[in-house]
This record gives C-alpha cells, structure tokens and sequence, in this order.
C-alpha cells in the first residue's frame, strides 16, 4: 500500500510515520515543508495542480493529513488548517491516483461542553476560538470534497514529545525546575480543567487503522474520560518522585490566575488572566469514543500514567 503522509514532523506525524515504517505492507512517502522531507511542499503557498501532477507521478493510495498549526492569529491559523486542507481536496479531485484521504482533526472543533457528558460525533460544533474554527472549516472541507474521505477527531493527546509549551509540558517543566532547586512547594493553576487525554501512540494507531478501514465522516479519537489537570498533576509527582506540596492557585470566579508554573506572583504587579487550555473548550472534554470502536476496532491501550512517565523522562533530561 503506498502511502502519502503529510507532516510527518509534527507532533502526531512522527508517531503515525513510525507506527506506517513498521508496517511491511507500506510504501511511505513524507511530504512537508522541512529539508527531510522526502518531497518537500508548502501546502498553504503551493497550488492545487503541482500537488495533483505529484500524485498522479507517485499513485498513493491513502494520503494521510497530520499537518497544520496550533499556533498564531486567525490568518496564520486559516492558511496551514484551512487553505492546506482545500489545496489537498482539490488536488486529491483533480488526481486519478483516487486515494483515500485520512485528516487528522481535533476535539476543538467541538467547543465547550457540558460537564459529565461525552461528546458523541454527531454534537453539533460550537468552536470557542480561532484555532478551532480553522479546524473545524478544514473537517467541512473534507466531508463536502466527494472524496473517500474521514476526519479522526483527535482529543487531548499527551506522551513522548509532548510540547513543552502545552499544560502537560508545561506542568512537567515547572516540576522539574522545583526539583532542581530543591522547592518543597508548587504553586500551580488552571487545576480545575477537565481534559480527554489519549496517547499520542495510541492515536498513531487510530491513524492506521482509519487507513485501512473504509469508514467515512467523522470519528472521535480519545480515552472515553475526562481527568482533571489536579489529578495528572499529582500523577506526574507521584512518577517524577516529587515529594513537595502542590498548592492550587485558582481563585474565584473572575478572579486573575497564573498559568501552569508561573513564578509566584508580584502583589503590587497581577499576573494576567491566564487559561491552561487556551483552546475554546471550556471546563469540560470528554470523547464519546463507540464510533471508533465498531468501525475502525480501535481502542486506546496506553494509560495516562505511563504517558506522563514518558513526559517527565524527557522534562527530566533537559537542561
């Protein structure tokens, strides 16, 4: 089976390009902006015909979409989660390879939801911000291509190569420097937050499996629970061994809060309202997570803990 993965230097493309590599039955071919690329190519700048003369010389069939950005203004956003997304669509229309598309989205397509429920497929999408309006614009995209085609709602993934800029990386680099300084307190907030944890391996294996499959819309790719932010923190302490006092900061509502290992605050200068999540989700995530069970014959197999074992032993090896 030959295929295509685009952005496989991405967190969650490196993962589904080693879960492919491993499998003898494919053929891989990278395509992205890098230098290691095995053809490098631009979706937010090429145009939709040089990418359809490459798929026509290459014949995949399966092009798997990891690519885009969390990051940046509505702009920045829109050109690597939308335009990207129209660029592959339209070229994919134009090939006769007829490959199968496999697009990697996400649960902030969905928005906030109410706490205690699972989010199921068919809940109609409410994005809280401009991250994931692009998303959700792209998942539409791809659903109204014609194409043979399926989105994976990704929640929140976590495990090795965590971004140290997300709430997990983040709670794990501040543990790491009260640990290298002796601190016997951390000062921490945004605890409240409920996410939906999956490992990002265990996404990697949702990727093939959706590759191979011939299901189609919109399937949620996560754990089924929601856990507290307090309750992976006092996970990953227990992991890294870090025998101090975890000190929740979260105020009343309303009330200015410092993100996740913010130094201690400055009384004459508040820190600014910070959320843990900058994702428009709200409180509250949880995957309703039967779809992916009776049509791709997935389930998620790696706990939150040896996820976070994972984020800490690389927190830990940093300098």
């Amino acid at each position: 089976m030959r295929v295509l993965l685009i952005g496989a230097n991405g967190y969650i493309g490196r993962f589904v390009a080693d879960r492919l590599l491993a499998d003898p039955a494919v053929q891989l071919t990278a395509l992205g902006r890098g230098d290691d690329a095995d053809v490098r190519f631009d979706l937010a700048t090429g145009s939709p015909g040089a990418l359809t003369r490459f798929l026509d010389a290459v014949h995949p069939g399966v092009v798997i979409n990891c690519a885009g950005t969390t990051r940046g203004g509505a702009r920045e956003l829109t050109r690597h989660n939308t335009v990207a997304v129209a660029t592959v669509c339209e070229a994919l229309r134009r090939s006769g390879c007829g490959a199968r598309l496999v697009q990697v989205g996400c649960s902030a397509e969905y928005g906030p939801s109410q706490p205690g429920s699972s989010t199921a497929e068919d809940a109609v999408p409410r994005p809280g911000g401009p991250y994931g309006v692009s998303k959700l614009a792209a998942t539409e995209l791809v659903l109204s291509s014609g194409l043979d085609a399926v989105v994976l709602r990704v929640f929140s993934p976590a495990g090795p190569g965590t971004p140290a800029g997300s709430p997990l990386g983040r709670l794990a680099e501040a543990m790491r420097r009260a640990m290298q300084s002796g601190d016997g307190e951390l000062k921490l907030g945004g605890l409240g937050t409920q996410r939906d944890f999956v490992d990002v391996r265990d996404v990697a294996r949702a990727v093939h499996a959706a590759s191979l499959s011939a299901a189609q819309g919109i399937i949620n790719i996560g754990s089924g629970r929601a856990v507290r932010l307090r309750d992976a923190a006092a996970t990953l302490a227990r992991v890294a061994g870090y025998a101090g006092a975890l000190h929740e900061l979260d105020g009343p509502p309303g009330a200015l809060r410092p993100a996740i290992g913010h130094p201690r605050p400055d009384p004459d200068h508040a820190p600014p309202l910070a959320y843990p999540y900058p994702d428009g989700c709200g409180s509250w995530q949880q995957a309703d997570v039967r779809t992916a069970r009776d049509r791709l014959g997935w389930r998620p197999r790696i706990t939150l803990e040896e996820s976070l074992a994972d984020i800490w032993m690389e927190a830990a090896c940093r300098i």
